[in-house]
């Protein structure tokens, strides 16, 4: 965090302040156990507990001061440095927008360079901002989201961890209705901005697919013409969203999609036997003889491989530095194609982070491929938010895993029973189809009837909880334990 005062960060958030005007907090949390010397807690109210009764911990745990909507006393009677604001969550904005904006003066007073890259998409954000640090940081000190921080909240805590010397600032912008990328893009104002694809996750809260559409492109229209526009050409919601920017376009595709703009492109694509992409990177202007053999495991990745270079060459990076680093990059964050092989043979592929129809089609079909003379297993629960087109999505999902011939499906919870009942129908399956209530009825199940050299793939929306049933599977206890420090808070 720059150097603020209590007095400019009252002033920044038209608060009032309640404590020595020259304190200098070094750090921002919203989360009273990650409090350490020296930070500023943000005591905000949230869906289960309100922030303002952890201020004591923070404290107790080296807060320097509070950022709170009303005044409290701890149990004890103590009374702590705050600015009172309005809105917590809103004066953090403004504390990020702030903080982008002396960044950007200071380095441009001494003749440095500041990028700062919005993503956003239905699916391939984390992929995409984790690969595109991963190039970036080659170049120079980058800055990007913890986990899948991309929201109100998120994103200023990412601001927040930039610094003078930060050259590129990587931001992953969600979104669940019109108005909030915006608000996000009016904050950071970035420079290059991404838009991956458009699918219906979250389509029950934005409305319908439409909404979607002029969500994710407040994106482009927040850039100034001296920006870069990337695009998703083989995608038909994103492509025409050239139209809704003043900035430069640049496309990236797959498909050698044809298009006005300059591209991004990968030919003589494939998947190798570990179900690695593998491409020949061509960057605009022809220049090619970038051979890209990704870590990565499933083909629906080389959007968000195609999109990192884009970005990256939007941001001036060398086309040998992008294809050397795509190279060596695995899965950065947990839960994404997350391969692991136990020592009796089984493989699991827990990519249970999230899931809307589109990745979920996607990781069915990896599956698929990968497994071809193995047992083959989809356990798969609910996808969230989908409105009144749930029951249809998971009914499609059903017949897909039968159209694949995957050995055995395992339907986890009742909010996916359609894709149980669709995958019966279209299969008239007896016991390669199992339905279970609970996440331990499943795990139960699997500790069963795995054997070795079988393939099992988790997938679900977040909080049905399946990538920790993956855990159990694939990691003993310790192992666990040791995989999930570090993870983002979820």
């Amino acid at each position: 965090m720059i150097a603020l005062t209590a007095a400019e960060i009252a002033e920044i958030t038209n608060g009032r302040l309640v404590a020595e005007p020259g304190i200098i907090p070094g750090s921002v949390v919203t989360d009273s156990r990650e409090a350490i010397p020296g930070s500023l807690y943000v005591a905000k109210p949230g869906e289960h507990t309100d922030g303002h009764n952890f201020i004591s911990a923070a404290v107790d745990r080296g807060a320097v001061l509070a950022l709170v909507e009303h005044l409290t006393d701890d149990d004890a009677g103590r009374n702590f440095p705050v600015v009172v604001v309005k809105d917590a969550v809103l004066a953090m904005g403004a504390l990020a927008a702030e903080t982008i904006r002396r960044i950007r003066a200071r380095r441009a007073a001494s003749g440095e360079a500041f990028t700062v890259i919005g993503i956003t998409g239905s699916a391939g954000k984390t992929t995409t901002k984790d690969l595109l640090a991963g190039i970036l940081s080659a170049e120079g000190p980058t800055v990007a989201p913890l986990g899948s921080y991309n929201g109100e909240v998120g994103v200023p805590l990412t601001v927040f961890r930039a610094g003078f010397g930060t050259r590129f600032l990587v931001i992953e912008m969600g979104a669940t209705g019109i108005g909030h990328i915006r608000y996000l893009a009016e904050m950071v104002q970035p420079d290059i901005g991404v838009v991956l694809g458009i699918g219906t996750a979250h389509s029950g809260e934005f409305g319908g697919v439409d909404n979607i559409v002029l969500a994710k492109g407040e994106l482009l229209e927040a850039l100034p013409a001296s920006g870069t526009a990337v695009i998703n050409l083989d995608d038909p919601r994103v492509a025409p969203m050239h139209k809704r920017t003043q900035a430069t376009v640049l496309g990236f595709s797959a498909h050698n999609a044809v298009a006005e703009a300059p591209a991004v492109r990968a030919t003589e694509l494939d998947t190798n036997a570990g179900g690695n992409p593998e491409f020949d990177l061509v960057l605009p202007a022809g220049s090619g003889g970038l051979h890209i053999s990704s870590r990565l495991i499933g083909a629906h990745h080389v959007a968000n491989l195609l999109a990192a270079a884009a970005a990256a060459h939007a941001a001036g990076i060398p086309g040998r530095t992008i294809a050397s680093s795509l190279n060596t990059q695995s899965a950065a964050s947990r839960w994404r194609m997350e391969r692991t092989e136990r020592a009796d043979g089984v493989t699991v592929i827990n990519d249970a982070y999230n899931a809307n129809p589109e990745s979920m089609r996607a990781a069915l079909r990896t599956l698929a491929d990968l497994g071809r003379g193995r047992r083959t297993w989809a356990v798969l629960g609910a996808m969230l938010e989908l409105g009144p087109d749930s029951i249809r999505e998971h009914t499609a999902v059903g017949t897909q895993v039968v159209r694949l011939n995957i050995s055995r499906l395992v339907v986890v919870g009742r909010e996916a029973r359609s894709l149980y009942v669709s995958a019966i129908q279209e299969g008239s399956w007896g016991e390669e189809c199992s339905f279970t209530e609970t996440v331990d009825e499943a795990y139960e199940l699997l500790q069963a009837e795995l054997r070795p050299g079988d393939l099992v793939l988790f997938k679900s929306s977040n909080s049905i909880g399946l990538r920790h049933l993956g855990d159990r599977i694939a990691l003993p206890p310790q192992a666990r334990a040791t995989a999930n420090e570090g993870s983002e808070l979820l």
